[in-house]
C-alpha cells in the first residue's frame, strides 16, 4: 500500500463585502475591478448586505430573490469573461433555458434556484463527506445523473459547451433576507471540495428575523476546513448601540451549528465556528467611531485615519475582550466606508441639513479572519457610488493540507467535470 504524505500548499482566497443598500443593480454593472479578477484567486467569497429593501413585506412575508439573481449572474460575467467571450452561445440568459424547447421553457422570472444549479460545478459528494476521493482514481468516480425530468436544467448540447466557458464554478449560495452569500471556485478545485454545509442566525426584529444576523457556509479544501460568515450586525450610532452588536456576534458564535456529514472516523468535520482551520467574518458590521460629527469631519479633513481608528468601537471592543475574540483584522488604510449621498463621493453630512439624517463617518464594513496559515495580501475599498456603502475587499493567502496525490493528479492536468445537474 502506497505511502500518502501530506504537503501544505497556499491558495489564495478573494473575500468581499458590499451593503447595496437595497439598490438592484443596473445592466452592465462592472464588477471586474471590484473582484481583481487580474489577480487570479483561487476562491471567490461575496457577501452582500440589503440586496432588498428591509420593508415589512421583504422580512416578513417573502424574500425577493431577483436581486440576488442579478448580482449572481454579474459575478459570474466577471469572473468567466474572458471565457464567455471566447464562446458566443453562452450568456447568463441562456443558462436559464430548459432542456427541451428554449421558447416554452424559458423563464420569463428570473429563478435564483435554476441559476445557482446551472453554476455549480459537478461534485456529487459536495455536500456529503468525500474523504476517500483523494484515494479513489479520478475515472471511477460516479458522476450524477442528469436529471431526465427536469426542464430547468440546459440540454445536452448545452452541456458540451457550457463548461468550458466556466473557469470559475458556483460553490454555493444563500438567500437570507437582504443577506446574499456566493462561494465560488476554480473549475478544477471542485472536486476537492466538500462537506458543504450552510447555517443561517437571524438577528434582526424581535431578536430572530433575517433583517439583521448572518448566514454560514463550511466547506473542505482538500483536507482544510473552511467557514465563511457573511453579518449584518445591529445599527445604529448612539452610545451603547456598540453593545447590541457584541450581543450579535455572541449569539451568532452561539446558535451556529453545523449538521455532521463526515462518516471519516478518524475526522470530524467541525461543528462550529471557530472550530475551523480558517475562518473568514465580513459584512457590515456596523460599528461606529466613538466621536461626534464635527469631530470626525475635522480629523477627516487632515486625513487623521489613525486618531480616528483609535475611537473606532470594533478596534476598542477587540482590545478590550468584549468581542471577536483569536480573531484578526489588517490594517486600514482606506477612508471611512458609510455614510456616502446617493450617487456621490460626500459623506451624507455633508449635503444634508438636517442632523436627523446626517451620520458620523465610519468604518462599517470590514473583513476579519481566525486562525493559522492565513496572510492577508491586501485590503481595500472599491468607488462604487451605487449605495451608500463603499465595497471592501480583501485578498489572502491561505494554506491549505493536501494529500500528495491529490497535487500529483493536479499537475497532470486532471480537473472536475463541470455539469450542472448537482
Amino acid at each position: 500500500m502506497a505511502r500518502t504524505t501530506k504537503i501544505i500548499q497556499d491558495f489564495r482566497v478573494f473575500v468581499g463585502t458590499w451593503n447595496v443598500g437595497g439598490r438592484t443593480p443596473p445592466d452592465g454593472l462592472n464588477l471586474h475591478d471590484f473582484l481583481q479578477v487580474e489577480g487570479s484567486s483561487d476562491i471567490y467569497v461575496l457577501g452582500f448586505q440589503e440586496i432588498v429593501p428591509l420593508s415589512a413585506g421583504n422580512v416578513l412575508v417573502i424574500e425577493d430573490n431577483e436581486p440576488a439573481v442579478k448580482w449572481l449572474e454579474l459575478i459570474n460575467e466577471a469572473l468567466n469573461r474572458a471565457q464567455s467571450r471566447r464562446n458566443s452561445s453562452f450568456s447568463s440568459s441562456e443558462s436559464l433555458r430548459g432542456s427541451k424547447d428554449s421558447r416554452s421553457h424559458f423563464f420569463h422570472k428570473p429563478s435564483l434556484k435554476v441559476l445557482s444549479r446551472n453554476l455549480r460545478g459537478d461534485n456529487a459528494l459536495l455536500k456529503a463527506c468525500n474523504c476517500h476521493l483523494d484515494s479513489q482514481p479520478a475515472g471511477k468516480r460516479r458522476p450524477r445523473r442528469h436529471s431526465e425530468t427536469a426542464d430547468e436544467f440546459l440540454s445536452m448540447d448545452e452541456l458540451s459547451s457550457f463548461p468550458n466557458a466556466m473557469r470559475f464554478c458556483l460553490v454555493a449560495c444563500k438567500q437570507m433576507v437582504g443577506i446574499f452569500l456566493s462561494v465560488w471556485a476554480r473549475r478544477d478545485l471542485v472536486q476537492h471540495i466538500g462537506h458543504l454545509r450552510i447555517s443561517c442566525v437571524g438577528r434582526g426584529i424581535m431578536g430572530c428575523l433575517g433583517n439583521k444576523g448572518c448566514i454560514s457556509i463550511s466547506l473542505s479544501l482538500h483536507q482544510t476546513s473552511f467557514c465563511f460568515v457573511c453579518s449584518h450586525l445591529a445599527s445604529g450610532e448612539k452610545e451603547g448601540d456598540e453593545l447590541k452588536r457584541n450581543a450579535d456576534v455572541a449569539e451568532i458564535m452561539k446558535s451556529t451549528q453545523f449538521p455532521k456529514t463526515c462518516k471519516n472516523p478518524y475526522r470530524k468535520a467541525p461543528e462550529r465556528i471557530t472550530d475551523h482551520d480558517r475562518v473568514f467574518w465580513f459584512g457590515d458590521l456596523n460599528y461606529r467611531v466613538s466621536l461626534s460629527y464635527e469631530e470626525t469631519r475635522l480629523l477627516l479633513e487632515d486625513n487623521d485615519w489613525d486618531s480616528l481608528l483609535e475611537k473606532d468601537q470594533l478596534n476598542v471592543e477587540r482590545e478590550a475582550g468584549r468581542v471577536f475574540c483569536g480573531f484578526d483584522e489588517g490594517r486600514i488604510f482606506f477612508a471611512p466606508t458609510y455614510k456616502y449621498s446617493h450617487n456621490s463621493d460626500s459623506y451624507a453630512g455633508e449635503t444634508v441639513k438636517s442632523k436627523k439624517k446626517r451620520r458620523t463617518p465610519a468604518w462599517c464594513d470590514r473583513i476579519l479572519w481566525h486562525g493559522k496559515g492565513i496572510e492577508q495580501l491586501s485590503y481595500v475599498r472599491s468607488e462604487s457610488r451605487l449605495s451608500d456603502h463603499r465595497p471592501v475587499c480583501a485578498m489572502f493567502a491561505a494554506e491549505v493540507e493536501v494529500r500528495s496525490k491529490s497535487i500529483t493528479r493536479f499537475r497532470k492536468g486532471y480537473s472536475c467535470t463541470t455539469r450542472l445537474d448537482c
